[in-house]
């Protein structure tokens, strides 16, 4: 087996790996070889020189990613059998091969035990973004475990960690493998067309699947705003179950020319869609009609916790305005993808929104993020997305 540069961890710092968290920080750490380069595998040891496990060496807080809790060399066979395992939880959940939905995420982070690692499936493309230098430098072999784990189903591969890893040299967006069948997947029966090159994060917002789906169950007949609505992907399902009336709203045009080419892909919903380029809080806060249904989708609001604060405030200042504009018995979709801001707090944060604007509301579900985003367990980090389905009284 290769011998991997050893770093060594303080007393009592190894309680963490032994529990299977995948992040060594900088304060635990006793002594590296020397010379490390950011993105070097490197195996570490406890104080006692016990094997802890072996992962990608970066400069910062967080020192190493681990990616592998056994003494493994991390060849190609560790990458086939990564991503096979992968697969195969994606096929036991009824993903795979799903002749409705085509588009899902085969590799989550942590949630897979690949740290610095998305991967996400568009009917047939796998679109991957690496999030450190190390496992940047393994995308060949990756693609190449893609493409024996796929094997014909696989048209292509393409790597955007452009931009994931800005201000590194030499890093650009391209295909590693093969070309594209199709930009164009099945969601819930509903198509849409995916910008994996320009588009935000790898193309499309999977992990609000089972919430689109959910949020149709709410929309027949009914009045609904999707705000923040990038792709549309909340109008859409809203409208395939039978909305009276949707609203898109988004302040990027791109956004909204994307949302009028996924509706023009699915059936004709004449009068029944309008969409407005402008700042959501302002809109909201302006706008002169009460809805039955509304969606918040924002984007995070913080990256890190020195933002929580200004995060929290700014989501009570959105949910106070929606829920003025929401109809005695309305329904509101609010989300928030901020890892810092947990859901004791997000729940805390809408619960004074509302008291603030004199609504009573019920918490009808609590929602999070699907299956093919899996919670580590030992890695809790890995859960981020949290939403409140709210009845409003």
């Amino acid at each position: 087996m290769t011998t991997y540069p050893q770093i060594t961890l303080k007393k009592g710092k190894e309680i963490s790996l032994k529990r299977r968290h995948h992040w060594v920080f900088s304060g635990a750490i006793a002594h590296t070889a020397p010379d490390l380069k950011n993105g070097q595998l490197v195996s570490v040891f406890s104080h006692r020189q016990e094997f802890l496990g072996t992962g990608h060496y970066q400069k910062g807080s967080i020192t190493v990613r681990i990616i592998s809790f056994e003494p493994k060399e991390i060849n190609a066979a560790f990458w086939e059998e990564k991503l096979q395992n992968a697969y195969e939880m994606r096929a036991k959940i009824g993903l795979a091969d799903n002749p409705a939905t085509n588009v899902y995420r085969l590799v989550h982070g942590e949630g897979d035990q690949l740290p610095g690692l998305i991967i996400d499936h568009y009917h047939g493309t796998a679109v991957l973004q690496t999030h450190s230098v190390g496992m940047y430098q393994h995308r060949e072999e990756i693609s190449t475990a893609l493409q024996t784990v796929y094997g014909e189903k696989l048209k292509a591969v393409y790597d955007k960690s452009a931009e994931t890893l800005k201000g590194l040299a030499g890093i650009e967006n391209q295909f590693l493998y093969g070309a594209p069948l199709t930009n164009v997947v099945l969601e819930n029966g509903c198509k849409y067309e995916i910008d994996w090159e320009k588009g935000q994060k790898t193309g499309f917002f999977i992990d609000q699947r089972e919430n689109r789906k959910l949020l149709g169950t709410y929309s027949q007949g009914k009045k609904v705003l999707n705000t923040f609505c990038y792709s549309g992907g909340f109008s859409i399902a809203a409208l395939e179950a039978g909305a009276a009336e949707v609203h898109s709203v988004d302040i990027s045009a791109k956004a909204i020319e994307l949302t009028e080419k996924n509706l023009q892909l699915n059936r004709q919903f004449d009068g029944k869609h309008a969409s407005k380029v402008a700042d959501v809080v302002k809109y909201i806060r302006e706008i002169e009609q009460d809805y039955d249904v509304i969606v918040l989708d924002p984007p995070a609001f913080a990256k890190n916790m020195k933002a929580r604060h200004n995060a929290v405030q700014a989501y009570k200042r959105l949910n106070a305005e929606a829920l003025k504009h929401i109809k005695p018995g309305g329904i509101l979709f609010t989300f928030s993808c901020s890892q810092v801001v947990d859901k004791q707090l997000f729940a805390h944060t809408i619960t004074a929104a509302a008291i603030e604007v004199g609504r009573s509301v019920r918490i009808l579900q609590q929602l999070t993020q699907p299956a093919d985003h899996p919670i580590n367990a030992f890695h809790t980090e890995t859960e981020y997305l949290k939403g409140l389905v709210l009845y409003v009284e």
